[in-house]
């Protein structure tokens, strides 16, 4: 089963189960990807008939079913992308002659439908990388290459979208912004408004379409330049720390509208995104590069190293208890490496014998009352134990 077949088999199951804010989503992502003016209209005439008859969920879930019928149908017979390799970075770097920070090396390669996620602290490099892929700012020595056509430094920018953390102000209404810039990436007068309509209902900003900018919140105007930017159809999208000033739901939500656009199966993506928000960034990336004081680092290779070469031979567990360290420690025994009092939680580094599985029955056992357990072994936040 391909990735197409795979993704519409989900999109039925959200249809049986009446998740409808997931499914139309999902439904506008595979009438884009038609690029058909016909299925424009045929979505855009739902969204219209949902305006008024959202409570009628019998009738809803046959108009459903009826057009995704006919989309599957549509897109069967379209020409799958075969993902290819975007853009690739060896031995990169860029230094500063009067400061004392410097960036790299990092080495990496990010192909068409893979997220990329840069974390660590504040000041550690990860806009200055952003900054350097998408053309800002010039390497100071390495290796960067873009693997797709164009002609030259103007025609590359306009197949990539940089969106930094604080967005610039624009003007007129949402509707009337978003015309303007599918009218400057070549959308006929036909498409214009469907595809707006389209991309507005995609992104949650429907509602908004009359709001100027000083009108919305910091959240709907990261989603309003990501609607520019599906209306650009880049190559690679790269964004700085897309998550601040969002609550957890809505970066779940801005986290999957992402996951969702760079694996089209038609119009697949790259993008690259920074972020403080560990957990949520390594959930979705399919790669996470650490930058630490500007070098990079790579999870498993730092932990064999540190293992002389071998394979890493520890489990590291976060973990937040009320109970203290004269307390716990005796429940560990031997497979005890270390125990740290980190951020208001404890991170124990214990031996290859004390499994995720292990450490949760010996605190069941003992009635350790636990608020909070996560298996660290291979994420990069133990990196920024001190």
């Amino acid at each position: 089963m391909g990735l197409f077949e795979k993704q519409f088999e989900q999109i039925i199951e959200y249809l049986k189960y009446d998740d409808f804010v997931v499914l139309t989503k999902r439904l506008i992502d595979l009438t884009l990807d038609t690029e058909s003016i016909v299925f424009y209209q045929k979505t855009n005439e739902l969204l219209d008939w949902l305006d008024v008859h959202s409570e009628n969920t019998s009738e809803k879930k046959q108009k459903f079913q009826t057009l995704l019928d006919e989309l599957y149908l549509e897109l069967s017979a379209k020409e799958k992308a075969d993902p290819q390799l975007l853009v690739s970075a060896k031995l990169l770097q860029k230094t500063y002659p009067s400061a004392r920070f410097s960036l790299g090396p990092v080495n990496l390669n990010l192909h068409q439908g893979e997220i990329l996620g840069l974390v660590g602290e504040n000041g550690n490099g990860k806009t200055t990388l952003l900054r350097l892929l998408c053309g800002e700012l010039f390497v100071t020595s390495g290796d960067l290459r873009y693997h797709f056509e164009y002609t030259d430094a103007y025609d590359l920018r306009t197949q990539l979208v940089y969106i930094p953390q604080r967005t610039q102000t624009w003007y007129g209404s949402v509707f009337t912004n978003l015309e303007f810039t599918a009218a400057s990436y070549g959308y006929t007068a036909q498409e214009n408004p469907l595809v707006v309509n389209l991309i507005m209902a995609r992104l949650g900003l429907r509602k908004f379409r009359n709001y100027g900018w000083k009108d919305l919140s910091s959240g709907f105007k990261m989603r309003l330049e990501l609607a520019h930017m599906l209306l650009r159809k880049p190559k690679i999208l790269l964004i700085d720390e897309p998550l601040a000033n969002l609550d957890i739901l809505a970066q779940q939500t801005i986290l999957e509208d992402f996951k969702a656009i760079a694996k089209s199966p038609f119009r697949p993506i790259g993008i690259v995104l920074s972020s403080q928000q560990l957990y949520e960034v390594e959930k979705t990336s399919d790669q996470v590069i650490f930058l630490k004081n500007g070098a990079q680092k790579n999870l498993h290779n730092d932990a064999v190293a540190a293992n002389g070469g071998n394979q890493p031979q520890h489990f590291i567990y976060e973990f937040e208890t009320e109970w203290t360290k004269n307390q716990l420690i005796p429940l560990f025994g031997d497979n005890l490496v270390d125990l740290q009092f980190n951020g208001g939680v404890y991170i124990a580094t214990c031996s290859e014998e004390l499994t995720p599985a292990h450490f949760l029955q010996m605190i069941t056992t003992q009635n350790v009352p636990l608020q909070y357990f996560r298996n660290i072994s291979n994420s990069t936040r133990r990196f920024f134990i001190s």
